[in-house]
């Protein structure tokens, strides 16, 4: 098994490098800021790519033109972006996840849940989350999956329930059925969620905190594994560990 990883100089693909060598997979290549990805998928059997939102269309691309499994972590991707990495999943298999941590996708599982059993009528859903001060994109992708899991067991999408976040001055009340965000950040917090259903007469909190990054590296390396020889299609997580 060779894997690839994109932006293997940073803080990520430096754990990442070390978990393919955990594994017991070979470290195919890995590409640096101005490197050619294109190399780096023709000769991988998968490719993980946690870099940024502005380069998963091109990757997606190169994954569906070379017939190379894509383990795509990168957040914050616009609607565009989205439908890129979606069309070519067409051709070949991809792992788009918002978080690769086998404990967080076990809490988008029971938030789904929740969801389906607390009527929105009575119960507000808000979200909170912390990551450390260099993080650019907020919510962060965790945050607005955990939004979309609320909402995919309330029978609806995120979008048609509607997001509250950014609250500042006279707001009005909170909407019925909408679901909130609060994203706070500083220091070098790695990641921490909570999901809160709040009602009249009781409130129920979901927690993940996450103390080490490496959590997201093995994760990835075991959708890699997985990945390869999957029929194409646009997978998660869920799929990865038999949740789906």
């Amino acid at each position: 098994m060779r894997i690839g990883i994109a932006g293997i100089g940073g803080r990520m693909g430096r754990l990442l490098e070390e978990e393919v060598a955990a594994s017991g997979a070979a470290l195919a290549a890995g590409t640096r800021r101005g490197d050619d990805p294109r190399r780096l998928f023709m000769g991988s059997d998968a490719v993980i790519d946690f870099t940024h939102a502005s380069t998963a269309a091109e990757h997606a691309a190169l994954a569906a033109e070379t017939g190379v499994p894509l383990i795509l972590g990168s957040s914050g991707l616009d609607a565009a972006q989205e439908a890129a990495v979606a069309e070519a999943a067409q051709r070949v298999a991809i792992v788009y996840a918002a978080n690769f941590a086998t404990g967080v996708n076990l809490v988008l599982a029971i938030a789904e849940k929740l969801g389906a059993a607390l009527p929105a009528a009575q119960y507000d859903a808000e979200i909170v989350e912390m990551h450390h001060r260099q993080k650019v994109d907020a919510p962060s992708g965790t945050a607005i999956a955990l939004g979309r899991a609320v909402a995919q067991g309330r029978g609806t999408t995120l979008e048609e329930a509607g997001r509250e976040s950014g609250r500042d001055g006279h707001t009005g009340p909170r909407g019925t059925g909408t679901i909130g965000f609060a994203a706070l950040r500083g220091g070098q917090v790695v990641g921490e969620h909570t999901l809160l259903f709040a009602a009249a007469s009781e409130q129920i909190s979901l927690t993940h905190r996450s103390f080490d990054r490496r959590a997201y590296a093995t994760g990835a390396v075991r959708a890699a594994f997985w990945a390869k020889g999957r029929p194409p299609g646009l997978y998660s997580m869920k799929d990865v560990l038999g949740l789906a």
